[in-house]
């Protein structure tokens, strides 16, 4: 495994799951990007970042995504965790393959993808029920809302998909089987 290790993909497709059994497993430092990106959201709204835009959800994340993916390199390179016999372990929903193959030297970070793609927008609002918890930000939006932003979801797990062939990036699917994927996944990593 690299130094530093990226989960990307969509919300409830298991990112923060992964990322922590990889932390607890590997000892690697987790970040959660999306409470960085509502940090700087909040407070350095001149950065442009605007996770709620009133823009279609695919140009939304592609302008998140160009601004993130140079954050990401910059951390990396700021050298904290070279003396450390570990690094970091980022999960992330705004960046897309084509910023990481841009942006992230992968002789330094790997990157997988976590899709829920293969489900209607229906099966996907099912999905986030049945993962949902006080501690998601999901679990207070109106049903209405969440229902959109499954429509939405399903959409961007697509267009993953189709970026990560493009780039040759691994994309693992785990809408149908969710613990099976992240166990079998877990067990494939090794030091």
């Amino acid at each position: 495994m690299t130094k530093h290790i990226i989960i990307a993909g969509v919300p409830r497709a298991g990112k923060s799951t992964v990322s922590q059994m990889i932390a607890k497993k590997f000892g690697y430092q987790h970040i959660s990007m999306d409470s960085v990106i509502a940090g700087f959201e909040k407070v350095f709204p001149q950065v442009g970042i605007d996770t709620d835009a009133d823009v279609d959800v695919k140009e939304n994340v592609q302008s998140i995504s160009a601004k993130i993916a140079p954050f990401l390199r910059a951390m990396m390179d700021s050298g904290e965790y070279d003396e450390c016999d570990y690094g970091m372990v980022i999960d992330v929903f705004q960046l897309l393959p084509e910023d990481y193959r841009k942006y992230i030297d992968s002789a330094v970070c790997e990157i997988y993808y976590f899709i829920t793609s293969d489900v209607t927008a229906e099966e996907r609002f099912e999905m986030l029920k049945q993962y949902d918890t006080p501690k998601d930000y999901t679990y207070f939006k109106p049903e209405e809302e969440n229902r959109r932003d499954c429509k939405e979801i399903v959409e961007i797990s697509k267009y993953y998909k189709e970026q990560c062939e493009k780039y040759q990036l691994p994309c693992f699917e785990t809408a149908l089987n969710r613990e099976k994927v992240l166990g079998d996944f877990i067990k494939s990593l090794t030091v």
